[in-house]
């Protein structure tokens, strides 16, 4: 009877989180309630728990889940239970297994969007004010460049904090913590393989960083995924919050990071936009220097890259992100450059 009741008071305590992660998704006030207030407060208790374990805990209990489903059959079948007890007992493993997901992190999916938190608007397409970000973020980049070495990971860390606590709260980032640090990957292979630089676990608030990044990449790929620790779900805004921290670096190095890492993106929205005598003479515009360090990325990404694999991944990662609401799916990458035009030069203070 005992067993009888603590079960029915675990899936009534189950029924409940689940109702919450539903209304959050179709509320974006609720989501922002718990990006602010919930979030925070988790996510600081979540990765203190595992901030002294040097590797990522995350990719051990996914591993652990996977066994779990795969082997809940066959421990029916040892313990002779029927095949009752063993699709109830895989149901639960799902739900928790979700609802620790959407709960740890996963409802910042549904928080009010950048525009929304910012008080801004996407700022329609003009041919001339297009043309002034590219001479301007040109002319930066261009300035920035440097063979000088990177300060130390830890430097930067120390550093990418310090300036994510300087954001205006009006944004509503949870605030960095000086336990948080970045941990490398077990199946490093696989991620280089399907080209992830990184990623953040929703399960422990860990953010893990592929240990085959490029010293050029690290500041810029290190920023973006804190972002995501920080609460931020869109890729775009974790893009934005990237290059704003490393542009307003001490350091030489780490700003050309920034200016570097979203280099991509803004040909990508060049290409699209500009005619062909435009984009070439924007092509032009920029340092050889850049352009080799840009070549040598793309050739050593694509050494590694396996492309069956990726593609496999690349079409989950594109249900995944729009199945959160993330309706571009993996172009949302690119929507960075609408977030960094619709801001006045003065938006940081």
């Amino acid at each position: 009877m005992k067993s009888f009741s603590s079960r029915y008071i675990r899936w009534a305590i189950e029924a409940l989180l689940l109702i919450v992660v539903i209304l959050c998704r179709y509320w974006s006030e609720a989501g922002e309630v718990y990006a602010r207030h919930v979030y925070p407060v988790l996510s600081a208790v979540l990765s203190v728990l595992v901030a002294w374990i040097p590797f990522s805990v995350e990719e051990w209990l996914v591993f652990v889940f996977v066994l779990l489903f795969i082997g809940l059959p066959f421990c029916a079948r040892r313990r002779r239970k029927g095949w009752r007890w063993a699709l109830r007992a895989e149901v639960e493993c799902a739900v928790i297994c979700y609802l620790w997901f959407y709960w740890g992190w996963g409802i910042n999916y549904f928080r009010k969007d950048f525009f929304v938190r910012s008080s801004t608007e996407p700022v329609a397409y003009v041919e001339a004010d297009f043309h002034r970000f590219l001479t301007a973020y040109t002319d930066s980049l261009n300035a920035s460049y440097t063979v000088g070495e990177f300060p130390a990971s830890a430097e930067i860390e120390r550093e990418v904090k310090q300036l994510y606590a300087q954001v205006p709260s009006r944004f509503g980032l949870a605030s960095p913590r000086s336990y948080q640090h970045p941990k490398p990957v077990a199946f490093n292979a696989l991620y280089s393989g399907v080209g992830v630089l990184g990623y953040m676990g929703p399960f422990f608030s860990e953010s893990q960083l592929n240990r085959e990044l490029l010293p050029l990449q690290w500041p810029f790929t290190y920023a973006h995924e804190y972002a995501h620790l920080l609460g931020v779900s869109s890729e775009a805004e974790a893009n934005f919050w990237a290059y704003q921290i490393c542009i307003r670096s001490q350091s030489l190095s780490v700003r050309y990071a920034g200016y570097f890492g979203l280099l991509p993106y803004v040909l990508s929205n060049a290409a699209g936009l500009l005619d062909e005598e435009a984009y070439q003479q924007l092509c032009r515009s920029i340092r050889p220097e850049v352009w080799e360090a840009l070549r040598e990325k793309e050739a050593y990404w694509d050494s590694k890259y396996s492309p069956w694999v990726g593609r496999i991944q690349a079409q989950i990662y594109e249900w995944y992100l729009k199945g959160n609401q993330i309706s571009s799916g993996q172009k949302n990458y690119g929507e960075v450059i609408s977030m960094v035009l619709s801001l006045p030069s003065d938006w940081w203070w």
